[in-house]
């Protein structure tokens, strides 16, 4: 089904890939994901950018104190609550690693390097797929999202109350084999577009979703179909 579902996607909303310039460092990432609770993409890349600057280095950001790490995150949605994950994570690396490194998860399987990050202060499942798939790392890992996991559970893929980490151990054994890191990233980055255009939280545009006769809800809504 997800491969039917990847096909209509990109009929209705053209390819979204990501660029080979666009992957970041995996610290990056991390630190991107940990700061961006409910906080918009280009908000936290800017951060996560104002951070490295200031600081010269990760280790350095670990040793910054509280106050002056939240006032550099303002403009986060949660200042106070990312510059306390963001030290008591950086600093369980440099505990378990002596430095702000990920490089050794380059030569560990994904699920053990999947538990490993996230074991770490502020990382769930989303942000340590994050990590392995959209990084250099271009691991199989699938990031989902509010709107993915919202899109999924009316098709009827995960339950209803599924969490992310539920959800994903649902929909990562139904990705196609032979999907690379990048097409799983390119289907996360399809249905997270479906979810903010068509299959919003209230009121969703069933009628002109381009995947609505796979999905449960929509049909119900609209019998016809």
């Amino acid at each position: 089904m997800l491969s039917h579902i990847h096909a209509a996607l990109i009929r209705a909303f053209g390819r979204i890939e990501r660029p080979d310039d666009k992957r970041r460092d995996p610290v990056w990432t991390l630190v991107q994901g940990v700061i961006g609770a409910q906080t918009r993409t280009a908000i936290s890349n800017a951060s996560t950018d104002a951070l490295k600057a200031r600081y010269g280095s990760w280790e350095s950001v670990a040793q910054a104190e509280l106050s002056e790490l939240e006032e550099l995150l303002r403009t986060q949605t949660f200042p106070s609550v990312a510059a306390e994950r963001l030290k008591a994570c950086l600093q369980a690396i440099i505990d378990a690693r002596g430095g702000v490194d990920l490089r050794h998860l380059s030569n560990v399987p994904d699920d053990d390097a999947m538990a490993w990050l996230e074991d770490l202060p502020g990382v769930g499942r989303k942000i340590a797929a994050g990590v392995m798939n959209t990084s250099v790392f271009q691991r199989r890992a699938l990031v989902i999202d509010g709107h993915h996991r919202r899109v999924v559970q009316r098709i009827g893929l995960v339950p209803p109350k599924a969490d992310t980490q539920r959800a994903y151990d649902a929909l990562m054994p139904l990705l196609p084999p032979e999907w690379s890191a990048a097409d799983i990233d390119e289907h996360h980055l399809l249905v997270k577009r479906l979810g903010q255009v068509h299959c919003r939280p209230a009121k969703p545009h069933c009628e002109a979703c381009p995947i609505l006769e796979w999905c449960d809800t929509g049909t119900a809504l609209i019998p016809s179909i």
